[in-house]
Protein backbone atom coordinates (compact mmCIF):
# COMPACT_ATOMS: atom_id res chain seq x y z
CA UNK A 1 0.00 0.00 0.00
CA UNK A 2 1.74 2.88 -0.83
CA UNK A 3 1.67 6.60 1.04
CA UNK A 4 -1.60 8.41 -0.62
CA UNK A 5 -3.50 5.22 -0.19
CA UNK A 6 -2.97 4.99 3.52
CA UNK A 7 -3.47 9.09 4.00
CA UNK A 8 -6.96 8.54 1.90
CA UNK A 9 -7.83 5.91 4.34
CA UNK A 10 -7.15 8.04 7.25
CA UNK A 11 -8.84 10.61 5.87
CA UNK A 12 -12.40 8.61 5.20
CA UNK A 13 -12.04 7.36 8.43
CA UNK A 14 -12.19 10.66 10.29
CA UNK A 15 -8.66 10.09 11.76
CA UNK A 16 -7.18 13.71 10.42
CA UNK A 17 -4.77 14.01 12.73
CA UNK A 18 -3.09 10.91 11.58
CA UNK A 19 -3.80 11.61 8.47
CA UNK A 20 -2.01 15.34 8.50
CA UNK A 21 0.92 13.23 10.19
CA UNK A 22 1.36 10.95 6.76
CA UNK A 23 0.80 13.61 5.03
CA UNK A 24 4.13 15.57 6.62
CA UNK A 25 5.77 12.75 6.32
CA UNK A 26 5.17 12.39 3.01
CA UNK A 27 5.39 15.89 1.51
CA UNK A 28 8.55 17.03 4.09
CA UNK A 29 6.45 20.16 4.17
CA UNK A 30 5.01 22.09 7.18
CA UNK A 31 2.35 21.81 8.55
CA UNK A 32 0.66 25.16 7.37
CA UNK A 33 0.96 23.12 4.02
CA UNK A 34 -0.07 19.50 5.21
CA UNK A 35 -3.01 21.42 6.27
CA UNK A 36 -3.81 22.95 2.58
CA UNK A 37 -2.56 19.15 1.00
CA UNK A 38 -5.36 17.45 3.84
CA UNK A 39 -7.82 20.24 2.63
CA UNK A 40 -7.31 19.52 -1.10
CA UNK A 41 -6.93 15.53 -0.28
CA UNK A 42 -10.73 15.84 1.37
CA UNK A 43 -12.04 17.93 -1.15
CA UNK A 44 -11.11 15.33 -3.79
CA UNK A 45 -12.00 11.96 -2.02
CA UNK A 46 -15.47 13.71 -1.34
CA UNK A 47 -15.71 13.77 -4.99
CA UNK A 48 -14.31 10.11 -5.81
CA UNK A 49 -15.26 8.17 -2.83
CA UNK A 50 -18.39 9.52 -1.56
CA UNK A 51 -20.21 6.45 -0.19
CA UNK A 52 -16.88 5.40 1.74
CA UNK A 53 -17.48 8.54 3.72
CA UNK A 54 -21.32 7.48 4.14
CA UNK A 55 -20.17 4.74 4.98
CA UNK A 56 -17.81 5.89 7.63
CA UNK A 57 -20.47 7.98 9.31
CA UNK A 58 -22.91 5.17 9.63
CA UNK A 59 -20.43 3.07 11.40
CA UNK A 60 -19.54 6.02 13.48
CA UNK A 61 -23.21 6.28 14.70
CA UNK A 62 -23.37 2.24 15.58
CA UNK A 63 -20.44 2.89 17.49
CA UNK A 64 -22.20 5.48 19.94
Amino acid sequence: MDAWQSIDDLIVQGRHILAIKAIRQAEVCSLQRAFDVFAERCELLRRTRPDDFEASVKSADVDE
